[in-house]
């Protein structure tokens, strides 16, 4: 039914890094929006960690201008994901007036869209446990949370859907941990109670991973930062078949995954 691309924590930053090569991502970015374009995927995602910090607020969104530009030359839509380092020295709303989500109000960081009888739902998990969002100073990687107005939203938002849903999310659902929302307890019930979702695809733990729990598979992309040179890259292409089963097609060293519908 549809064919769409993945990238994610690419956490470009013009700075000196070790296993993190922050600066490679530029070049590893284009090799992934130029293989999507020539693939004709129908849209691109990128599942947060975009940028990284720089030495103040100014310095970030120079980094995020430089690779915004990378991503609009993919031909097709194009949707972000918030990821925690994307608020390390800006805030939300300075990240989303330099972003551009196709056919979304611009200051929504957590939305849902349609495309070709599959439904989509978008989170934003930078929040702490007292609901805050993420900003310069608030900002604790491991205090990850889906605000209680974001469960009842999203609650309200599959309930008004009969297609199949396909999630995304920065950090990890699917487990407990320094990777994982605190509340993903919560945010699995949702989800399951739905009968109608696929899958939930998210970055963060850049080693990736994959779970199965309730029929929904989990799948976390490895990150393109990692390591130097065009090996280490990494991107993959999602197909969503007629049957709702999905395949997940790895480029560099992405894992390529088969995912029967559950």
């Amino acid at each position: 039914k549809i064919s769409f691309g993945i990238g994610t924590d690419s956490h470009y930053a013009d700075k000196p890094g070790g296993r993190r090569v922050y600066r490679e991502s530029i070049k590893k970015m284009t090799e992934c929006v130029k293989l999507m374009n020539d693939k004709k995927v129908e849209f691109l995602v990128e599942l947060g960690d975009f940028v990284d910090k720089g030495n103040n607020g100014e310095v970030t969104l120079k980094y995020l201008d430089a690779i915004e530009k990378v991503y609009r030359m993919f031909s097709g839509p194009r949707y972000h994901v918030l990821g925690n380092h994307d608020t390390d020295k800006t805030t939300k709303a300075q990240f989303m007036s330099r972003i551009e989500n196709t056919g979304i109000k611009k200051d929504a960081t957590y939305y849902s869209y349609d495309h070709k009888g599959v439904h989509f739902v978008v989170l934003d998990a930078c929040y702490n446990s007292k609901g805050e969002s993420y900003a310069p100073g608030n900002h604790g990687w491991k205090d990850t949370w889906i605000p209680p107005e974001e469960l009842a939203w999203l609650a309200k938002d599959l309930a008004s859907t009969s297609k199949p849903v396909i999630a995304f999310c920065h950090q990890q659902l699917c487990g407990v941990g320094a990777h994982y929302v605190k509340n993903a307890d919560k945010l699995r019930e949702v989800l399951q109670k739905n009968k109608n979702v696929l899958a939930a695809i998210n970055g963060h733990n850049h080693g990736g991973g994959y779970k199965q729990i309730a029929g929904i598979h989990y799948y976390t992309l490895k990150a393109m930062v990692e390591g130097g040179g065009e090996k280490n890259n990494s991107y993959a292409i999602v197909d969503v078949h007629a049957d709702n089963s999905l395949t997940v097609t790895g480029y560099r060293k992405a894992t390529s995954k088969e995912m029967a519908k559950g």
